[in-house]
This record gives structure tokens, sequence and C-alpha cells, in this order.
């Protein structure tokens, strides 16, 4: 679902090139290129001085540096209800942590919807900030990650404590 965006903006990441999209309201969508689910091209205006794009890109600067571990960027996150109550879940799980898709659904009081958490986790459109890098297999595995399993990688040893 293509969010009603008036703002979109490009920024290179250290795990490759990102698209950034706001509303009025908030951050609505950071993803990754060729990501499954990208939402193609937006109706917006390329704006990198957005405040909510500005603001994204400063914490998603500091963490990859190491220094951020929460995310206070205002969201606008565009979907059914059952997929923002997934989405909502993903951001309880804290940085270091790790959940599986059947402890997402049995968060949700719904411990059968694992395949629909699923679904709604792979459409996550805001990556990273939404975490659903943290969600991995029952067995612990890596699987799933609409933006590649490389970066799901990454970004969970990114949020390891330090040694």
């Amino acid at each position: 679902m293509k969010p009603p965006c008036l703002a979109q903006a490009r920024w290179s990441s250290p795990l490759g090139e990102i698209t950034l999209a706001a509303t009025a309201t908030g951050l609505a969508g950071l993803w990754f290129d060729g990501q499954k689910h990208h939402p193609g091209p937006l109706d917006a205006p390329q704006d990198p001085a957005h405040p909510f794009i500005v603001q994204a890109i400063d914490e998603l600067t500091r963490y990859f540096n190491g220094t951020l571990r929460h995310f206070s960027v205002p969201l606008d996150l565009h979907g059914t209800p059952f997929q923002r109550q997934v989405w909502q879940a993903l951001q309880a799980i804290a940085p270091g942590a790790t959940s599986s898709y059947a402890g997402i659904a049995q968060a949700l009081g719904n411990p059968q919807a694992c395949r629909a958490a699923g679904t709604a986790i792979g459409r996550n459109p805001v990556s990273i900030i939404v975490p659903c890098h943290r969600v991995l297999g029952r067995d612990g595995s890596l699987t799933g990650y609409a933006g590649g399993l490389d970066r799901k990688a990454a970004l969970l040893k990114l949020e390891q404590p330090s040694a």
C-alpha cells in the first residue's frame, strides 16, 4: 500500500540505498532498493529537508554508528488494522532481543495467527525503525527478511551488546 506522502528522499546507508517517505504526521516508508514489497515510484517530491526525513536520517546515522538504540521519529504507518497491530508488536522487541513469528502472534493474543503475522511482518513499510529484522524462525534461524537475509544478519549483529 502506497502511503499518501508529501516528501521523499534517498539515503545511502551502510547496508545500501534507502528511500524514505514522509506524510504530514510522520515517517511512512523506509525501503531498501530492491526489497520485496517496495511500493515503487512514489507520487511525492524529493525533499531531503522534510523534518521527519531529516530526523530519520539523523537517527539512522546514529543507529549505524552504535550510539542510538531507540528511534523517536514519529511514524505514520499505513496498512490494515491487523498489520498495524503486528507492526506495533514489533516495536516492543528491544534492541539486541529477538522474537519469533509465533511469539508475535502470541503477543497479539492469537497464537494461531503465525502465518498472518509473518505476512504482515513482511509488509512492514518502515524497515529498521519498525524492527522486523528481530523476528526469527521458531528454531532461531534467519528467515524471511524483505531486505535480504544478509541485511537482517548485519542489523542483528549491529544490535548485539559490545563485549
